[in-house]
């Protein structure tokens, strides 16, 4: 069987697969990229394996004229950019060791070796320079029939690295089939090492849970994460019911995805996510801010004020108002008429900016009708 896919007639691509095999090596693409091009998907990046040491990796690029760059030479791991064009080329891998976050890896000659170690049957599937395709493991099956299925005992994989119980549900809710439900096995497995999940960092979880809500429709492995405690491992006090239909009310609207609002729709602590400046202000005045549509939309912009109300109705399980959204875009417009310096020079100081914030309430409560005539009387 092959696969077709534009990224497998790149010449860049070809070239450093060239690169290895006439040197005598194997070169297979490998993970996201063969899945996606089985299930028809874009893919966002290349990687390739091969039976060369990371050494000779390293002296096959840099005879070829390549940049490269030893991104995780210590796991096997080489970045050879052709052009403006980075591969990622790992060595054949087993685990020899692991403790839940990182594992001791010895490096193997085949690809059936490392299938072994790899998470999700989806993710070991290999295929050569001219696509056509290696399953070791069923991963062809369970990709077309939308089953993230772990490799082996799912316990046992968990185990080798607790950040699999994220990527379990980010999986499903980009890959899955829900009409088929989740892996049975899997979520039992999940659910029975959640504590593991208390041991990885905040940069992880954050990363895993941006990937997870930032799917099409990510309601259905929440819903399942929450079933296992998992969630409430990663936000303390969130519930997955808001999502739901938060999820509904965005295809309703035609809105694109937006990690922050659905964050904000789960509820709980997001402390253990480590979000960003910016996240997390926005997060906080999606859930926290008392105020109008049109004073929200005046103050935060359209977007956040819209957001607001989008979460807020999925929280009452109620349709979003038209005429929420129409007073968010019009508050976004409007630009208070009056400046201090309209109240200078009989007022400063405190009792200035005490006048200029009376106005600036005054002119929010009217709806923004006022003029600055009416505001200075």
């Amino acid at each position: 069987m092959k696969i077709t896919a534009d990224w497998l007639v790149d010449p860049d691509a070809q070239r450093v697969c060239s690169m290895l095999t006439q040197a005598g090596h194997q070169a297979w693409f490998v993970g996201g990229c063969v899945r996606n091009a089985l299930i028809d998907a874009a893919a966002s990046d290349l990687d390739l394996t091969t039976d060369a040491r990371p050494e000779t990796v390293t002296e096959l690029g840099k005879a070829a004229g390549f940049k490269v760059i030893p991104t995780g030479i210590d796991h096997g791991t080489v970045t050879v950019v052709v052009g403006e064009n980075p591969f990622e080329i790992t060595t054949f891998r087993c685990d020899v060791d692991t403790d839940g976050r990182h594992a001791v890896v010895a490096f193997a000659d085949t690809p059936d070796e490392d299938a072994r170690r790899r998470d999700f049957t989806m993710n070991a599937l290999y295929a050569a320079p001219d696509g056509t395709l290696h399953d070791p493991l069923g991963g062809i099956t369970d990709a077309l029939a939308g089953r993230v299925r772990f490799i082996g005992d799912a316990d046992l994989r968990i185990r080798e690295d607790y950040l699999r119980i994220l990527r379990f549900f980010r999986f499903y809710a980009w890959y899955g089939d829900p009409s088929a439900g989740i892996d049975a096995d899997g979520l039992a497995a999940c659910a029975g090492n959640v504590d593991g999940i208390d041991g990885l960092s905040a940069e992880r979880i954050g990363q895993e849970m941006r990937k997870l809500l930032s799917a099409p429709d990510p309601a259905p492995a929440i819903a399942s994460m929450a079933a296992t405690g998992a969630l409430l491992r990663v936000l303390p006090g969130a519930g997955p019911n808001a999502l739901t239909v938060l999820i509904h009310l965005e295809q309703v609207a035609g809105l694109e995805p937006d990690f922050v609002r659905r964050l904000a729709a789960l509820g709980g602590d997001p402390t253990r996510l480590r979000l960003t400046k910016a996240e997390a202000r926005t997060h906080d005045i999606i859930r926290n801010m008392e105020a109008t549509a049109g004073e929200a939309g005046y103050r935060y912009g359209a977007k956040i004020a819209i957001d607001r109300a989008l979460v807020l109705a999925a929280s009452l399980s109620q349709p979003l108002s038209d005429s929420d959204v129409a007073a968010a875009r019009h508050g976004a417009k409007q630009i208070l008429p009056v400046k201090a310096a309209d109240f200078m020079p009989a007022l400063h100081g405190p009792a200035l900016g005490a006048a200029l914030k009376q106005a600036e309430a005054r002119w929010i409560a009217s709806g923004f009708t006022l003029t600055r005539n009416d505001l200075l009387v």
